[in-house]
């Protein structure tokens, strides 16, 4: 299958092809013209595409010529940005032993840094014959250049003037996770054309209420460019989410008002302007081209069995993702190209960090999940990558899939384990206080070992999959049949609680109780020790009708609504934040147990109840204690003489009577079943279905060794 030179290689009027270079990867703008390069290890032969300013008309074909070990490389003479291109590997085709060259399959760059048109599902873009009686075994000979998009040359310089990262301490971090579209889609302060963009997003309006909200950073649904699966399109719907990667490197143009790189740029530069941090989640853990069935876009016909983990010979793809494929991040060149993605993001775009999807799959040797294997090692070495936010989601579906609590330093972790107890606490379920009182410490069973701090958990209570907080209080049971798979899909098990009535009430006692259940969620988010993560759109009561898994509900199903925003909530929760910025105790980076401070003599945390006595084991055990009491201090072990200190309650359970030693030591700032309240004395009962935050009074320090 190696070929000869196209014809098309006759049609490049005023252009010089030379040699060039193996460096840097990609498409590389030079004062001359463009560099090319391109890794395939098993490839015969590849040709350089370019087209039309359209992108319709293929009008060269350029053999590499050059290889530098498994680098193919040329440099063009004459090429500007815009110039749009694609590639074309010839070699084996032989799935059998992992090999699915197609050279009739237009490829995209895996380095593009943006791209030209979308993919048209077509059964050309299939490197197989769809319904032969072969399978994946057949040849497809379709060109499939029309149907897919193509790479796009781009200058990705920009005028980032003063700009500076904000780099908030993790200690200090508030983080928003939010869709660029969701968020802004419906906003009545942004113009019409922007909504639904990079540039709506970082619109003084929806700045301003992020600042509101006390938030530090905002992290971003996926934004590397993604398809829209075939079965979705086929039933109507859209990739919402986003978690179906084509191109690492290029940002995705269905949020581009204008279809230029700046206005993401633009977006970060006004994000750090505000003091807000831009954390994008990103999906290296597998590709939009699935399993054996799915199209060759990329990665496959370049070099299949080098991209992926293979199984079976080779003809089969291991799938610890769920989604069809894996990366092979054991081979030094896709390492490499992940490596290389990251740095582009924080180099050229200036992000301030990465949540990664499906954490495990990254860190899975040979031999299992290796906190120290090789894409860990590279990151934590690297002189630009460590000094970022790295959130890691621990856990995907292969063996050994759930990880929680052992990724490297300094890595934070998503910790599900908070989101589920907290959620059964309020719910009322037996027994949930001993596991409250871990949460509220930083999860340190967990995370406390090898140096790592209590910032290493990101405490949520909901997130994008699974039901928002006004569905949380709300159903019971999933809703997901607009996403045609007979509501099969989405977890069933979410710890949710309709409050008495399933689905959206009128009814003012069913309201109110679904209000302050959102209140005391909240309220347990923000006094925990570790990192708050808020869903955006909680704190405006936004519902999507039960649905907890709308992955493909780009509509008003997951738009927000803000004509309906409850504007009580969103004061709620930017009282919550200020509460936690104005106490460290709240936000400590040492985790606390109970030792006594240098200081006063006062241990750094003490567990009460209501009666102000201190819990015995039994008590621990009982399945109906359900108020409990902390009192907090900075960390003995960090010898902080700060005489900060807070004392909080939780109570899922009926009023009971409150007993403090001191009451005038402490002042009431914060009552969930008093939204409003700024400050009062303690109150002499614990009401139902509440939490509490008393301040101790500057004014009445304790004496040494004297508690509540």
């Amino acid at each position: 299958m190696t070929p000869g030179l196209s014809p098309l290689a006759a049609r490049l009027p005023g252009y010089s092809v030379s040699a060039g270079r193996p460096w840097p990867m990609g498409a590389t703008l030079e004062g001359d013209g463009v560099n090319f390069a391109v890794f395939s290890a098993h490839a015969e032969a590849i040709e350089l595409c370019l087209f039309s300013p359209d992108g319709r008309k293929e009008l060269s074909r350029l053999p590499f010529r050059d290889r530098d070990g498994d680098i193919w490389h040329m440099h063009v003479g004459g090429l500007t940005p815009g110039t749009i291109y694609g590639f074309r590997a010839h070699g084996p085709y032989a799935p059998e032993r992992g090999h699915r060259f197609n050279p009739h399959k237009l490829l995209l760059d895996p380095y593009a840094r943006a791209l030209e048109g979308r993919l048209r599902w077509s059964d050309a873009v299939m490197g197989y014959k769809i319904g032969s009686a072969r399978g994946d075994l057949s040849f497809d000979t379709r060109d499939s250049a029309f149907a897919v998009p193509k790479s796009v040359v781009m200058d990705t310089s920009f005028t980032w003037g003063n700009d500076q990262a904000p780099r908030t301490p993790r200690s200090e971090s508030v983080i928003y996770e939010a869709h660029v579209k969701a968020l802004t889609q419906l906003h009545p302060g942004v113009d019409k054309p922007l909504r639904g963009s990079y540039l709506a997003l970082s619109s003084d309006p929806v700045i301003a209420h992020l600042q509101k909200l006390g938030v530090t950073a905002i992290e971003l649904l996926p934004v590397q460019a993604f398809v829209d699966d075939r079965f979705l399109v086929a039933k109507g719907l859209r990739n919402h989410w986003g978690y179906n990667t084509l191109s690492f490197f290029a940002p995705e143009p269905r949020y581009m008002a204008k279809g230029a790189l700046w206005e993401f740029q633009t977006m970060v530069r006004r994000l750090h302007v505000a003091g807000i941090e831009v954390i994008l989640d990103v999906v290296y853990n597998h590709t939009a081209e699935g399993d054996q069935w799915g199209p060759t876009l990329c990665y496959r016909g370049l070099d299949n069995a080098s991209y992926y983990r293979l199984t079976d010979g080779g003809r089969h793809y291991v799938n610890d993702t769920g989604t069809g494929n894996t990366l092979n991040l054991m081979h030094p060149m896709v390492l490499r190209m992940v490596m290389d993605s990251l740095r582009y993001w924080v180099e050229d775009c200036r992000v301030d960090g990465f949540r990664f999807d499906l954490a495990t799959v990254l860190g899975r040797e040979p031999h299992g999940f290796d906190p120290n294997g090789g894409f860990f090692d590279a990151i934590r070495q690297d002189p630009v990558l460590s000094r970022v936010k790295l959130i890691a989601e621990p856990w995907d579906i292969g063996p050994g899939g759930y990880q929680l609590g052992q990724y490297p330093h300094p890595f934070h972790e998503w910790n599900d384990q908070f989101r589920d107890g907290v959620r059964r606490f309020w719910r009322g379920d037996a027994g949930l206080t001993p596991d409250l009182a871990k949460r509220l410490l930083g999860s340190a069973e967990r995370f406390d070992h090898s140096g790592r701090s209590a910032t290493a958990s990101v405490n949520f209570i909901t997130a994008h999959d699974g039901f928002t907080l006004e569905d949380l209080v709300s159903f019971t049971v999933k809703r997901n049949w607009a996403n045609g798979e007979d509501n099969r899909d989405g977890h069933s098990d979410n710890h949710s609680d309709n409050m008495g009535v399933e689905g959206p009430s009128d009814d003012p006692g069913v309201r109110a109780a679904r209000d302050l259940r959102k209140r005391n969620l909240l309220a347990t988010l923000f006094l925990a020790q570790g990192v708050p993560m808020l869903l955006a759109g909680d704190e405006l009561g936004h519902t999507q009708g039960g649905n907890n898994n709308a992955y493909a509900q780009d509509n008003e199903v997951t738009w927000l609504d803000w004509a309906k925003a409850d504007t009580t909530l969103v004061d709620f929760v930017a009282r919550l934040a200020a509460l936690r910025r104005a106490h460290p105790v709240l936000r400590q980076r040492r985790f606390l147990h109970a030792r006594k401070r240098a200081a006063d003599g006062l241990p750094d945390v003490i567990w009460r109840k209501p009666d102000g006595s201190l819990p015995s084991p039994q008590d621990w055990h009982d399945p109906a204690f359900r108020a409990l009491g902390v009192e907090i201090r900075m960390a003995a072990e960090g010898g902080d003489s700060s005489p900060d200190a807070v004392m909080a309650w939780f109570n899922c359970g009926p009023e009971v009577p409150l007993v403090l030693a001191r009451p005038e030591a402490w002042s009431l700032v914060l009552d969930t079943t008093q939204p409003t309240l700024a400050e009062a004395p303690p109150p002499r009962v614990l009401p139902a279905q509440s939490v509490l935050m008393f301040s101790a009074r500057p004014d009445m320090r304790r004496a040494k060794g004297e508690t509540a």
